[in-house]
């Protein structure tokens, strides 16, 4: 099935560029043609010519041509010429221009006017992780073995470009996951129209951009994931494979975005075991985000933003469900290896949520430093007595220093940051390293409300993480990918029994990518 949803979107592709490369071909004969008939023109004139200056006392072949008609003639050939070298110059002009292209290992086919493009894109991300666990856990965890291995994070293939000039397209299948690889999915599918800018409009499957990591490519990111907070936060109302629509918008300095969002992508679940819980009325939602560098200069800039998620239905699972109308918070330890999640607040029958997050960034040179905070809140839906909203929260700081003088690129059209330069691809017969970055982060979630409360129905023992993480990143070239990241992770957890379930580790991970 996955394989021919590919052929498929391939086959999509390539009806997106016929009708370019036909009407290129059209074009060209009808200049051939033509070229071919002022040839014709320009040999019958230079035989007139011939004729008109041929010797008096030579046998006729045609009427002697007054002086004026020379002198025509001559005009008329001069003319042919001038416009037969215009015509093989435009015709070799719009050959090169009906371009096939590979840059940075990404193959694109254009069109001649530039209305149609199709670049196909890839992206393979392989961890291998070992973790390293206290020998004596607490009784209520012995039975918890996190599995070191290695797994395909991220394994997708796809397709992007115009149609028809002011229409923009992305369709991309994903084969990945966390833990165990998937049988594939639609990651995005969506169309867009950019013909009133600074606006583009979009509808379909897309993550809309909620923060300044969510709206960050994975491909150039500091770390292998997303921070814990952020990524809880984003799947409220965003996140991957979310079907939705709305408008995004940016400037030199400011980006806005404002997305109404539903369901979730029918999909296999990341353990490519079961089909996801079948939809009665699905979610709704939106996703808001206003950003920018209100302070820059020539090697530096500021970036502050703020994002909120705002959930106005939730799903509603069916009568039969434990908790018909349920959201749920919970998190891996910002590694996919192996897919435990260690903090969880269950499910929670709600009637609403709300989460706010705040950013902020410094970018001098080699160095960049961001950070979030994000406080959500939970609606309860016929809440029991003494029970009342929770409340969560969670924030990071994170760094990166380019030990070979790069500067991370700033993109303009998701207010966030991207993969450095690298200024000298890998080539150790000319000294070339490619480029390295250090990096480092903390974050920290509390996934906790009224833990040790004594109404039972109040209490949400979700726990709370704590991470350092520092790791090394090695870019041979721009498509090319190695990262080194080391873990220190501490969980603090109760159960229902009021027993510790909580415990500290260490892991190491090492990603192979390849993007293009």
């Amino acid at each position: 099935m996955a394989l021919k949803s590919t052929l498929l979107a391939g086959a999509a592709v390539v009806a997106f560029a016929t009708p370019s490369l036909a009407s290129a071909r059209s074009a060209d004969d009808a200049r051939i043609k033509a070229l071919e008939a002022q040839v014709a023109e320009l040999k019958a004139a230079v035989e007139a010519l011939k004729a008109a200056n041929a010797p008096h006392d030579a046998p006729p072949v045609a009427p002697v041509a007054t002086q004026q008609d020379v002198d025509a003639l001559r005009a008329q050939v001069a003319d042919l010429k001038v416009s037969t070298a215009s015509s093989v110059a435009a015709l070799r002009s719009d050959a090169l221009s009906t371009t096939v292209s590979i840059a940075n290992g990404k193959p694109t086919i254009a069109s001649a006017d530039g209305k149609f493009s199709a670049t196909f894109h890839g992206v393979m991300q392989l961890d291998t992780a070992k973790y390293f666990q206290d020998d004596h856990l607490p009784a209520a965890v012995t039975a918890r073995d996190l599995s070191g291995g290695a797994n395909f994070r991220r394994a997708r293939i796809g397709v992007d470009g115009k149609v028809f000039g002011n229409f923009d397209y992305n369709i991309l299948f994903d084969f990945g996951g966390g833990g165990a690889e998937d049988a594939g999915r639609v990651q995005e599918l969506w169309v867009q129209y950019s013909g009133l800018k600074p606006w583009r409009f979009r509808v379909g499957a897309f993550a809309p951009p909620l923060g300044l990591e969510d709206a960050a490519s994975t491909n150039g990111a500091l770390f292998p994931e997303r921070a814990a907070a952020a990524d809880i936060a984003r799947g409220l109302a965003g996140g991957d494979t979310r079907v939705g629509g709305g408008v995004i918008g940016n400037g030199d300095h400011w980006f806005v975005s404002a997305i109404a969002t539903g369901p979730l992508v029918q999909s296999l679940n990341s353990g490519a075991t079961a089909f996801n819980a079948p939809i009665f009325d699905e979610q709704q939602s939106f996703a808001l985000r206003a950003a920018g560098t209100p302070w820059f200069g020539y090697d530096w800039l500021v970036h502050v933003g703020a994002n909120a998620s705002v959930v106005t239905q939730p799903t509603d699972l069916g009568a039969s469900a434990a908790t018909r109308y349920a959201l749920q918070l919970r998190e891996r330890p910002e590694l996919r290896v192996d897919g435990t999640r260690l903090v969880d607040t269950g499910q929670i029958d709600s009637k609403g949520a709300q989460a706010l997050g705040l950013e902020l960034a410094f970018q001098k040179q080699a160095l960049t430093v961001e950070g979030e905070y994000f406080d959500i809140r939970l609606d309860r839906r016929n809440p029991a007595a003494g029970a009342t909203d929770p409340k969560f929260s969670g924030w990071y700081l994170e760094g990166g220093w380019m030990l070979t003088g790069e500067r991370r690129k700033y993109n303009l059209t998701t207010a966030a940051f991207d993969a450095p330069p690298v200024d000298k691809v890998f080539n150790p017969q000319k000294g070339a390293w490619g480029a390295w970055e250090l990096t480092a982060r903390y974050s920290t979630v509390d996934l906790n409300y009224a833990e040790t409360s004594l109404i039972a129905a109040n209490r949400v023992r979700g726990g709370q993480q704590d991470i350092w993480t520092v790791g090394l990143n090695w870019y041979p070239n721009p498509a090319v990918k190695f990262m080194l990241d080391y873990y220190d992770v501490s969980v603090d957890r109760l159960n229902a029994a009021g027993a510790q379930i909580g415990q500290d580790y260490q892991s190491i991970n090492l990603r192979s990518q390849l993007a293009f």
